[in-house]
C-alpha cells in the first residue's frame, strides 16, 4: 500500500485551524442543533443535521486542521461508536433498515479520526469485505428509482466512500479490484448506476469542495491513492478535466452545500487553499508512477 498521508497528521494541521478559526466557530456552534451533543439526536442519531450531522461535522473539523484529540471530536467518535453493532454494522440511525452505506460512511470518519486500529474497526471492515456484490462493490437493496438493468449494479457512491475510509483507515491493500474497476467502468458509461442511480453529468463535472457527495473532485481524489486506478486512461481522462477546472493553479469552488456558504475556506467561485491541498495530494500521488510532477 502506498502511504495514505493521513489528513490528520499533516505538519501544518495546528496552522491551519489558527488560520480558519472563525470557520471552526461556527462549525462547533452547530454541535447541538440536532438536540444533543456533537451533532447526535436526543436519540441516538448521527446522519441528521447534514452538512452539521455527527458524521460529517467532524470531517468539516478536521479538513479544517483540528487535531481529532478535540473533545468534540473523541465526543462524536464516542457517539458514533455506539452505533456500532457485533457484527461490524452500524445503526447510524435508530429505526430502519441498515444499508451498507450507512456502515460505510461511519467507517469512514471514524478512519479519519484516528480508529482506524480500534479492534471494532477491524471487524467492521471483514463485515464490509464479506458483504460485496456480486460485481466486487458495495449495493444497497434500497430501489427508489424502481428496478431495472442498471440496479443490478453496486451503488458508486458508497463504493467510493468504501475506498476512501480503507486507505484513510491503512488498509488500501484490502480493497476489492471490483470496486475501484466499479468506479473507472462508470467514468466511461456515465450512465445512473445501482439502486440510488448514481450519475456522471454536468453536476458531477462541477468542482465540489469540501467533499461530500459523488462529483468529480472527490472521485479523483480517493482513487488516487490506488496504483489501479491512476495507471488506467480513464482516470487520468478523469484527473485532466479536474485539472482543466483549475484557475492560475489552484481550484476554484463551484460547488458547495448551501448552509456552507458562508465560510471563508469554501466559497462558491473563489479559490480555496485547502481544496488545493487535496489536489496537490493527486498530483504527488500521480508522481509515484509516473516520476515527476503534473
Amino acid at each position: 500500500m502506498d502511504d495514505p498521508a493521513a489528513v490528520p497528521d499533516a505538519p501544518d494541521a495546528g496552522r491551519r485551524s489558527t488560520e480558519h478559526a472563525s470557520d471552526v466557530a461556527a462549525i462547533l456552534a452547530t454541535r447541538h442543533d440536532n438536540g444533543a451533543d456533537h451533532w447526535a439526536t436526543p436519540e441516538g442519531g448521527v446522519t441528521k443535521g447534514g452538512p452539521f450531522s455527527t458524521l460529517e461535522g467532524p470531517r468539516l473539523l478536521v479538513e479544517l486542521g483540528v487535531d481529532p484529540a478535540h473533545e468534540a471530536l473523541r465526543g462524536a467518535a464516542d457517539a458514533i461508536w455506539r452505533t456500532w453493532r457485533e457484527d461490524g454494522r452500524f445503526r447510524t440511525s435508530p429505526s430502519g433498515t441498515i444499508h451498507p452505506c450507512h456502515t460505510i460512511h461511519a467507517a469512514r470518519t471514524l478512519a479519519l479520526l484516528g480508529h482506524g486500529d480500534d479492534e471494532r474497526f477491524a471487524r467492521t471492515l471483514e463485515h464490509l469485505l464479506a458483504s460485496l456484490h456480486t460485481d466486487g462493490a458495495w449495493r444497497c437493496r434500497k430501489f427508489s428509482y424502481g428496478r431495472g438493468p442498471e440496479t443490478e449494479a453496486s451503488n458508486p457512491g458508497p463504493t467510493l466512500a468504501a475506498l476512501d475510509a480503507l486507505r484513510l483507515a491503512g488498509r488500501a491493500d484490502a480493497a476489492p479490484a471490483g470496486a475501484v474497476e466499479l468506479l473507472l467502468g462508470h467514468w466511461t458509461t456515465r450512465v445512473p448506476l445501482g439502486p440510488c442511480h448514481y450519475g456522471i453529468g454536468t453536476l458531477f463535472h462541477q468542482v465540489e469542495y469540501p467533499f461530500a457527495t459523488y462529483t468529480l473532485f472527490p472521485w479523483v481524489h480517493a482513487l488516487s491513492w490506488y496504483p489501479q486506478a491512476r495507471r488506467d486512461p480513464r482516470f487520468l481522462d478523469a484527473f485532466a478535466v479536474l485539472q482543466r477546472s483549475l484557475v492560475d493553479g489552484q481550484v476554484v469552488v463551484q460547488r458547495v452545500h448551501r448552509r456552507l456558504a458562508d465560510l471563508e475556506f469554501c466559497r462558491r467561485g473563489r479559490p480555496t487553499a485547502l481544496g488545493t491541498r487535496r489536489y496537490e495530494e493527486i498530483v504527488a500521488n500521480l508522481a509515484q508512477d509516473t516520476g515527476r510532477l503534473r
